[in-house]
């Protein structure tokens, strides 16, 4: 009897050891599948049953609802529109990933890969997500170089141009809009043609300009930065000599920039060391001061509405902007008035009026807002750099500053393309141009020494 008990003990024993062999094999070999999609089990289908948002563009977060997508984000691929989206989560039936620029068809595929990136599965989803096209920061012209020995200024095709230097102010010939110029005080004025897509100088001969502007006849200004009171401030090249016959206009020291009212073309221009207002008529040659800056010495500069009935005295060394009303009847600009920001008080704040906060306002621009249409009034926004706030600025007819452009990921400068305000950075933005054929912006990147660009994505 002992001997029998003895033999079925070590059946059951051969027996509970063979049953725990095959248990194990069973999960090793369920491990090895779930190890090859990170938890992903090869013996059930993927599926993608859900997902939101259904519309959005660029950099929008996308969650997607389904089962058996595994837990490890390196080995599940997601594509949309056939670009490839960031993954940034994944817990098998929830996963979680951010929209690639030009996902433009909005078709959903989830692939599930192996260690080696073979794929193992993949599904897809049966509705499309509807993709808008959303203002991109982009690098349009120049060479990107971290030292500043490296720079090259050279003219050339778009994509061979050098770099560009201490871009003051931008501006597109208003009866040719394929040319547009870049007044440098360093590096000499550039004309981008962009029929030709090529760079060139345009020579001048007049260093250290500060501004480029047109009068209504379509004549070139040419705005000098000096510091004589006896020297020439502002040059005109005539359009029909092709802008080789220069005239001299007005004398002025320190000129920082240029303006020509929209409707009765007179020029006005802004002095630093006087610290005033000056307003030349062609007609008459007559020079006058039309107003007092409250600061001396400082950089600032007049920008016109397209109307004509006002301008922004944008006052960079003090940080905010006023505005002038223009009188139809004397045809002079007024005493100016506070719009935004605090004299002598830098900083970086959205906000109403007083309660913004910027820090060296440079170069703006007027764009139509076709949203303001229905209520009446003014129709145009005022976009302008804040140089050292390493951003593009929006001010609204109502006085509300807004960060357009610029700062992204937490930051302030640096160089960076992407979204507007979670991806892109600028260093040292100077100068900015509308182009309302192209429907962009244009910006002088001054410390990135390049032109960048805002848009919709192509």
């Amino acid at each position: 009897m002992k001997m029998k008990n003895s033999v079925n003990i070590g059946r059951w024993q051969i027996h509970w050891m063979m049953l725990a062999l095959i248990t194990l094999c069973f999960a090793s070999c369920k491990d090895d599948n779930e190890e090859q999609g990170g938890g992903f089990d090869l013996d059930k289908p993927v599926v993608v049953s859900d997902f939101i948002p259904k519309v959005g563009g660029l950099a929008t977060r996308m969650v997607l609802y389904g089962d058996n997508f595994g837990n490890d984000p390196s080995r599940v691929k997601v594509i949309i529109g056939g670009q490839n989206a960031k993954v940034v989560g994944v817990n098998n039936q929830n996963l979680h990933c951010i929209v690639p620029a030009r996902a433009y068809d909005g078709d959903i595929k989830v692939i599930i890969e192996d260690e080696n990136g073979e794929e193992l599965a993949r599904a897809a989803s049966e509705s499309n997500f509807v993709y808008e096209k959303k203002m991109l920061v982009s690098t349009f012209l120049g060479d990107y170089v971290e030292k500043e020995s490296d720079r090259i200024i050279k003219d050339g095709p778009f994509g061979d141009c050098g770099s560009f230097r201490t871009m003051r102010w931008l501006t597109f010939d208003p009866q040719n809009p394929n040319h547009m110029y870049v007044a440098s005080q360093q590096g000499g004025t550039r004309l981008i043609d962009f029929e030709n897509e090529y760079v060139s100088t345009f020579t001048t001969n007049i260093d250290n300009v500060s501004c480029v502007n047109w009068t209504l006849d379509g004549d070139m200004i040419v705005t000098r930065d000096h510091g004589s009171d006896t020297s020439i401030g502002n040059f005109m090249f005539t359009r029909t000599s092709g802008f080789t016959s220069r005239t001299d206009v007005s004398r002025g020291r320190g000129v920082k920039a240029t303006a020509i009212h929209p409707v009765n073309g007179e020029m006005y221009f802004t002095r630093f060391r006087a610290g005033d207002a000056q307003r030349y008529d062609f007609e008459t040659g007559t020079l006058e001061t039309i107003f007092q800056n409250p600061y001396g010495g400082v950089h600032f500069i007049l920008i016109i509405h397209p109307t004509g009935d006002y301008g922004y005295l944008v006052e960079s060394e003090r940080h905010y902007i006023m505005r002038t009303d223009y009188d139809w009847e004397t045809k002079r600009f007024t005493i100016p008035y506070l719009v935004c920001g605090a004299a002598a008080n830098a900083g970086y704040a959205d906000g109403v009026g007083s309660s913004a906060r910027l820090n060296w306002p440079m170069q703006g621009t007027f764009v139509k807002n076709p949203d303001y249409e229905a209520q009446g009034g003014d129709q145009y926004d005022f976009y302008f750099c804040d140089r050292d706030n390493h951003a593009i600025r929006k001010l609204t007819p109502m006085g509300r500053v807004e960060t357009f452009a610029g700062r992204g990921n937490n930051g302030t400068w640096g160089y960076n393309d992407g979204d507007l305000r979670l991806e892109a950075r600028f260093n040292w933005p100077e100068s900015i141009v509308y182009d309302e054929l192209r429907k962009c912006f244009y910006v002088g990147d001054t410390r990135n020494f390049l032109i960048r660009k805002i848009g919709y994505e192509e």
